[in-house]
């Protein structure tokens, strides 16, 4: 501290390439407890980072305040290291979920609404009064400020310094976010979702593969916990549509895009992979659940591009009947987080091993 009378000159503005080193804390809140908890970070702010200050606090303190805790929920802010879009993010509280055996549920503040963020007003407002005057000029001093910081209503905040390395740029591929299981709530399952600690069964690539090819049995995709309907309804519903989707089948085949005739022998091009039955299953699957089509074409063992126009074809002839879906019942982004919905709903998804065509 510099005496009376004799003030620290500092800068009027920042520049990164004047910078004697970087900063970046990661607070964690506890509203029940009225405590904070900082990782400062020095290296770069990457969903790695965020679940790494998660862990720290987990181990340092949440464990110890919530022995009998079985479950973990983190309201956060939409984008960032911590972001709903970021991949990483959910790999990263997947592991996390793993190791500790909690099932962790997130809430993420939609765009534009994180100034209402608790942990804004309780923590790192009362962090920027403590220091406000105080110039940062080392990682000490920032993380004794943190420390230092208390309210009269009685927060505490834990401050620590992580000098660990977390580099950016880490690519998460189809099938390591397919293994994640993590299940979508039915409202905004993009904001709100729950990873939990294990799958209920293997999750292996996100389409089909040279050699044998695993298949769900599709009897077992019909569950009512997973359609949204009754078996019966699921039938009516395919028949319904039989007509018009025959007729569409004669119609697209011998008909090029100019209107002219093409020709084909007879018997000739490759046959169809999904029946209609299998094609309408697939489309209420992805209605009901908000399935992607990565998930749905390891499903049902075909390519994400027959999936998309599967389901696009069948959703119009739904809509020429005036056929009109609920609201989706859960968000299931990935194959592990149906296992997991499947399983708690009663629903045991079976598999069998088929050799290539």
């Amino acid at each position: 501290m510099a005496a009376a009378g004799d003030p620290v000159r500092v800068d009027v503005h920042d520049f990164p390439g004047d910078a004697l080193g970087k900063a970046l804390p990661y607070g964690i809140y506890d509203l029940a407890a009225d405590a904070g908890w900082v990782n400062v970070g020095t290296d770069h702010d990457t969903a790695a980072f965020a679940v790494e200050s998660i862990r720290r606090w987990w181990n340092g303190r949440g464990r110890l305040d919530y022995p009998q805790a079985r479950r973990l929920l983190i309201t956060a802010d939409a984008g960032g290291s911590n972001g709903y879009r970021t991949r990483a993010f959910k790999t990263e509280l997947a592991a996390f979920a793993a190791r500790t055996g909690l099932a962790v549920t997130v809430c993420h503040m939609p765009p534009g609404t994180s100034k209402w963020n608790k942990v804004e007003h309780r923590l790192f407002s009362a962090i920027t009064m403590n220091w406000r005057g105080r110039p940062l000029n080392s990682h000490e001093v920032v993380v004794q400020s943190i420390a230092a910081t208390t309210t009269r209503t009685g927060l505490t905040v834990h401050a620590e310094l992580d000098t660990d390395a977390y580099p950016t740029g880490v690519k998460v591929s189809d099938a390591a976010m397919n293994a994640v299981p993590v299940i979508g709530h039915a409202f905004h399952g993009e904001w709100n979702y729950t990873v939990h600690p294990h799958p209920a069964g293997p999750a292996g690539p996100t389409g089909p593969t040279p050699g044998p090819t695993t298949v769900f049995d599709l009897g077992a995709l019909s569950h009512p916990a997973l359609t949204g309907m009754p078996r019966t309804a699921l039938t009516k519903l395919t028949k319904t549509l039989t007509a018009d989707w025959q007729t569409l089948q004669k119609q697209d085949p011998a008909t090029r895009r100019d209107g002219s005739e093409r020709r084909r022998a007879p018997g000739g091009g490759r046959k169809a992979k999904l029946d209609l039955a299998d094609r309408v299953l697939a489309t209420v699957l992805q209605q009901n659940l908000a399935l992607p089509p990565t998930v749905l074409a390891h499903l049902f063992a075909v390519s994400k591009d027959t999936i998309r126009h599967t389901t696009s074809e069948i959703r119009r002839l739904m809509d020429q009947h005036a056929y009109t879906p609920r609201p989706p019942a859960a968000h299931l982004n990935t194959l592990a987080g149906l296992l997991v919905h499947a399983a708690a709903h009663g629903a045991t998804l079976t598999t069998e091993t088929k050799p290539a065509s």
